[in-house]
């Protein structure tokens, strides 16, 4: 039984290379499951868990279709307020945050060099911020955002 309570959810272009991000800084593999065996398989879902208390859960991105199997046209299916319907994780690639607590500041400068060493880029090199711990920002390959930090909040 996990006791993983809160998972953030994102969608890749490229799943391969957003595993080898993942794997980089930390991530390990829970479950990959795809549509089907060979080159062409899709991961459908994807879990990636960060230590004992959290993860990810991702896919590759894919048109989204209807419950008849038609692919949907997300201009038909945004909510009032114009934000278009991801399922299926369209549209989703290079939107997320997440922070992810590591132990030591040691932590904090080693996972900021293996995001760059992955693809990422530097939004904030390590520093210690007047509340405390110390941080850094990176953006994987596809523009999703990873905070990795000693501050754990109050």
């Amino acid at each position: 039984m996990s006791n993983r309570t809160l998972f953030h959810v994102l969608a890749y272009a490229d799943v391969n290379r957003g595993i080898a991000f993942l794997e980089a800084v930390g991530f390990t593999r829970a479950a990959i499951y795809t549509d089907g065996d060979g080159a062409d398989a899709v991961v459908v879902h994807a879990q990636y868990n960060w230590r004992d208390t959290g993860g990810v859960m991702f896919g590759q991105q894919r048109p989204r279709t209807t419950d008849t199997g038609d692919t949907a046209d997300t201009a038909d299916t945004a909510d009032p307020a114009g934000t278009p319907d991801t399922a299926g994780f369209v549209d989703g690639v290079g939107r997320a945050q997440c922070y992810c607590v590591v132990e030591t500041d040691a932590d904090v400068d080693r996972v900021h060099a293996a995001a760059i060493a992955a693809g990422g880029r530097s939004v904030q090199a390590p520093n210690n911020p007047d509340y405390g711990g110390r941080e850094c920002t990176v953006r994987d390959a596809e523009g999703n955002q990873w905070s990795f930090g000693t501050y754990q909040g109050e």
